[in-house]
């Protein structure tokens, strides 16, 4: 074949290439503070075979575990920066900036899985005004992950009743559960997840509350004797995206997001009952664990009670909105 043919031959096939529409191809990264194998990660894997799927390659989803690339605490903000384009944080972490949020700390208000599952649907009157106020922050979230209920450990007596903690140090992750613990005279001491386990070893703090799931993955049924199921309050988290990346995304792709995360998040929430009861039977077999009766829970109820006004008093209109919404259920 000579220079010419090849050029037409060039020509040819340069012409046809820029006829063709341009594959442009998304990757979407997303910071996970857990490992993959805790249920909040194969969440995301089961979202990232989802989204490739449907999307036929278009959008790739690369999932960076266990506080690669961001805390907890820093997810937030990285997101709305567009340092990363995803995130996976405890609802929690946004109290700073929306204290409505912690209605979910507000003792007894969601005393049951059911009622948990009727406010966090996304049809729900508490998760719309959630939502709202968090894409005011320029994120956007895409789906809430079921994380389970929070329960009290203790070292060297159980706690059954609320006088039972009574001086007690017990290790909270948040301002409406200190206020929980002050309530029944303890002192409360914020603290990362991830410090529970030395802080409970050396004695540093007396007590301290987690999600149940929790209690095995993290081993904390070696340095704590005592597993209380108080059950409350309920763990939150959830996937958001900053919204000028989604803006950015084809209505197409948008469909695509938004159903995989619909369905993962349909499948987590009907996991989550078994995931306690497993985290549940495996403490058994390691430490005492105390179920408590409706006598028990109605002590805890009456004892708490001020938690309440003092989340209204912090989380001013939107919070008094939230709590009618979910007292409404």
């Amino acid at each position: 074949m000579d220079y010419k043919t090849l050029l037409k031959t060039g020509l040819l096939a340069s012409t046809l290439m820029a006829s063709l529409p341009a594959l442009a191809e998304t990757t979407l990264g997303i910071s996970l503070q857990l490992p993959l194998k805790h249920h909040l990660g194969q969440n995301l894997v089961d979202f990232k075979k989802e989204v490739e799927e449907k999307s036929a390659g278009d959008i790739k989803i690369k999932i960076y575990p266990s506080a690669q690339l961001f805390k907890d605490s820093e997810v937030h903000q990285a997101v709305s920066s567009g340092a990363i384009e995803m995130g996976v944080m405890s609802l929690s972490q946004l109290a700073g900036t929306i204290p409505a949020v912690d209605v979910f700390y507000v003792p007894f208000m969601f005393p049951s899985q059911d009622k948990v599952e009727a406010a966090t649907r996304p049809d729900s009157a508490v998760r719309k005004l959630l939502d709202e106020a968090i894409l005011e922050t320029g994120t956007r979230p895409l789906w809430w992950q079921a994380y389970g209920g929070v329960a009290l450990l203790s070292k060297k007596k159980p706690v059954q009743h609320p006088e039972d903690m009574e001086g007690m140090k017990v290790r909270v992750f948040g301002k409406t559960l200190g206020e929980f613990v002050k309530a029944v005279g303890g002192a409360p001491t914020s603290m990362a997840g991830s410090e529970q386990f030395l802080a409970y070893q050396r004695g540093t703090v007396d007590a301290g509350m987690t999600g149940v799931s929790a209690v095995g993955p993290r081993k904390l049924h070696q340095v704590m004797d005592y597993l209380t199921l108080t059950n409350h309050a309920d763990i939150e988290f959830l996937t958001i995206i900053n919204e000028k990346t989604w803006a950015s995304l084809s209505a197409e792709n948008q469909k695509v997001i938004s159903d995989a995360a619909r369905k993962v998040e349909v499948q987590l929430r009907n996991k989550i009952k078994k995931i306690e009861s497993d985290a549940i039977a495996d403490a058994e077999k390691n430490m005492e664990v105390i179920h408590l009766d409706a006598n028990d829970i109605a002590e805890w109820r009456k004892a708490t009670t001020s938690v309440k006004q003092s989340y209204l008093d912090n989380s001013g209109p939107l919070g008094a909105k939230v709590i009618q919404a979910a007292e409404n259920l």
